[in-house]
């Protein structure tokens, strides 16, 4: 089996989209109403920002959780001991953000979730009654005036020789929220894991849209749509040198969203942030 991207202007988007998910826990798209020279844009400016000291005067809150990242404060996927290569900085409308970043990041913000509340339709539109009947809400009215959608900006840095035997750039995790937005990264090395475990390139053709389940969507269908394993690897060759960034939308419901008897959004976040040592 492989991913295959789906025509978001076909006819036949909505369920061959949703399918996908179902199957694997991943969907591609092509022709998708996000702009590529507005990611372009972002992954140049936020490269030349990784690349200089001026990303520590925005260094994080931890309380809040945005702003800058440093590896050294990386990651730690659950049931990993290894720190992933990576920093990254957290931005929401809220948060900190260098100034002359801020308007190209919220206008990509709202752009992304404003597409994700379509998908989450089309997501709720091809789940069977008897799974749907239980969402406590509209999958798109579970993120409408959220404050904790998280946009990350990514950068795993060139490889130098020297990591920590074992690392890798993003060991193989599950996403905490709904769904993920993701546009291919302008280096390859994202896998998703299938069924039979066997681990598949996800396709990075610049201009393609990934989109992946999240356990909180998983949690609210109760399992029907599955938060699949993925991971980023580590490169081969001349391609250690080069750096990869990376622009994942973490969409996230309001904290009082109910996604189960178990767990609000809110419960389920926190147990999640402390699993993986943020918190």
């Amino acid at each position: 089996m492989k991913l295959e991207a789906v025509d978001f202007q076909s006819p036949n988007a909505p369920q061959e989209f949703v399918q996908s998910l179902r199957d694997t826990g991943f969907g591609v798209l092509k022709n998708h109403p996000i702009r590529q020279q507005l990611v372009s844009s972002i992954y140049q400016n936020w490269q030349t920002f990784f690349d200089t000291d001026d990303k520590y005067n925005y260094r994080y809150n931890l309380g809040t959780q945005d702003g800058y990242f440093p590896a050294e404060v990386s990651e730690t996927a659950k049931g990993h001991t290894k720190k992933d290569i990576k920093e990254y900085f957290h931005f929401y409308p809220w948060g900190q953000c260098p100034e002359t970043h801020q308007a190209q990041l919220r206008q990509y913000y709202e752009e992304a979730n404003a597409l994700a509340e379509q998908l989450l339709s089309w997501i709720e539109h091809h789940t069977p009654d008897d799974i749907s009947q239980h969402y406590s809400e509209p999958l798109s009215g579970m993120i409408e005036n959220s404050d904790q959608t998280l946009l990350r900006v990514l950068h795993y840095p060139p490889l130098k020789g020297d990591e920590e035997l074992g690392a890798i750039r993003a060991g193989a995790h599950e996403d905490i929220n709904l769904i993920t937005i993701l546009p291919a990264a302008n280096e390859p090395g994202l896998q998703v894991k299938l069924k039979d475990g066997t681990w598949i390139d996800v396709p990075c053709d610049f201009g393609n849209l990934i989109v992946n389940i999240g356990d909180m969507l998983q949690e609210a269908s109760g399992g029907y749509f599955p938060s699949t394993s993925h991971r980023v690897i580590n490169p081969d060759g001349t391609d250690k040198t080069k750096s990869r960034i990376s622009l994942p939308l973490f969409l996230h419901p309001r904290p009082e969203v109910v996604l189960s008897e178990r767990h609000t959004a809110g419960s389920y976040l926190h147990e999640r942030l402390v699993e993986l040592g943020v918190i």
